[in-house]
């Protein structure tokens, strides 16, 4: 319970030293992708030449290993994996390789909000604090109501703090602590090695006045819907709303009513409830392996799913936004998932047109990308529902020299996608 969370969590804020990685981690992580001119090989046709001209990518980049599906009306035409899930066991990445999805969590959160809505738990209108068993208030704007649609829209006034945020970050119990990329993460994150507090804990010491970790810098001063900020800490917030109204721990209630209707059997928040050896690890680069690591903020980012399992989500959100899907929602509920909540021009340019429930809307796409440590993804299909695809990678892109081969990386593959989906 929120009026109880004061107990698990008391770590102390700490200065970050790598400005570009905590940029990614709280602003860039969602953005869209800077991808410039590149020259995909050509033509590229069918499933085996779009395989040759990937493999060639792949062979061309720093890209530990990664995975793409492609659907394109209601199926998947195209589904492959290269390169490495670990490199020092020589493990190759396949379709069924699980790995950390970054901020695409996010959209699960999504799922979720909309899944309570249609279950009657709340609206996108009720007041936050007609859910919470404590007050919560921004003590910028103290009167002003902060609803669910200002959460599901990065326009609550609730905002991360970037030293605090970070401090989340924290690596597993049982992990080798002795390796070069735990001890980057230990003196980059000030990540230390401990179990993982509760979220009703974390968000208590975050938002609530005697909180460890509350401070001004924790709001913003607009009145909420005015201006967008993205945040990953109120993101996690809307996941806890639907664990309040249901009573169902959310990780539980996601399993329920999202993992299990899709049949993703393969995909978890917890590590430890996952088959190791379909865990891909995740790299800060090609020699240098990092331990898990877990955040309190887990929905905001932590999910973990496959190839196989995330094509079954793309579909169905796919066939959902045409109208033609049930499985996890009713008709109106996948529309109220892709439905623009706000003005024109509140959502920066560089991210999106508009903004859904969590997702991003432009004119002609629907997309969501995410990164952390050592994971970088990207899925985005049309507003149309006839085609689209993702891309999931165990590569970095926390510091400028490695956003720069991500960028590289991801145009070429993109462009290869699209001469493949343009062809069939």
């Amino acid at each position: 319970m929120l009026s109880s969370m004061k107990s698990l969590f008391r770590k102390s804020s700490r200065s970050f030293t790598l400005l570009a990685l905590a940029s990614l981690l709280l602003s860039t992580s969602c953005s869209k992708e800077d991808n410039g001119p590149s020259t995909p090989p050509s033509p590229i046709t069918t499933p085996t030449t779009l395989t040759t001209a990937l493999t060639e990518i792949y062979q061309n980049a720093d890209a530990p290993g990664f995975a793409v599906s492609v659907v394109k009306n209601d199926a998947i035409i195209y589904q492959q994996t290269f390169g490495q899930a670990n490199i020092e066991q020589n493990r190759p990445y396949s379709n069924q390789t699980i790995q950390a999805i970054g901020s695409i969590s996010k959209t699960f959160v999504a799922a979720a909000i909309v899944k309570a809505i249609e279950q009657g738990h709340f609206t996108l209108e009720t007041n936050i604090n007609d859910i919470l068993p404590i007050e919560l208030v921004n003590p910028k704007q103290a009167d002003r109501p902060i609803l669910v649609k200002h959460l599901v829209t990065h326009t609550s006034g609730l905002l991360d703090n970037i030293e605090v945020y970070l401090a989340g970050y924290h690596i597993l119990p049982g992990e080798d602590l002795s390796g070069t990329g735990a001890q980057l993460l230990q003196e980059a994150l000030g990540a230390s090695q401990r179990t993982t507090a509760e979220l009703d804990d974390f968000l208590a010491e975050y938002y609530l006045e005697d909180g460890d970790l509350y401070t001004l810098n924790n709001f913003g001063v607009n009145d909420p819907g005015v201006a967008w900020n993205y945040s990953n800490i109120a993101t996690s917030l809307a996941a806890y709303l639907v664990e309040t109204a249901t009573g169902i721990d959310f990780r539980t209630y996601v399993t329920i009513h999202i993992l299990e209707p899709l049949g993703m059997s393969h995909t978890a928040y917890d590590v430890s409830e996952l088959d190791p050896q379909q865990v891909a690890t995740l790299y800060w680069d090609k020699n240098t392996p990092l331990p898990n690591y877990f955040h309190e903020s887990y929905p905001d980012g932590s999910l973990m799913t496959s190839n196989e399992d995330l094509s079954k989500y793309l579909v169905d959100m796919m066939k959902g936004i045409k109208g033609q899907s049930s499985t996890l929602f009713s008709p109106a509920g996948y529309e109220l998932l892709f439905t623009s909540l706000l003005p024109n021009g509140v959502v920066p340019a560089n991210f999106a047109k508009n903004q859904g429930v969590f997702w991003y809307l432009d004119d002609n796409t629907v997309q969501h990308s995410g990164a952390d440590p050592g994971t970088t993804c990207i899925l985005e299909f049309d507003r149309s529902g006839e085609s689209g695809y993702f891309l999931l990678s165990n590569m970095d892109q926390s510091t400028e020299e490695h956003s720069a081969a991500w960028r590289q990386f991801s145009a070429k593959v993109e462009q290869a996608i699209n001469a493949f989906i343009q062809a069939n």
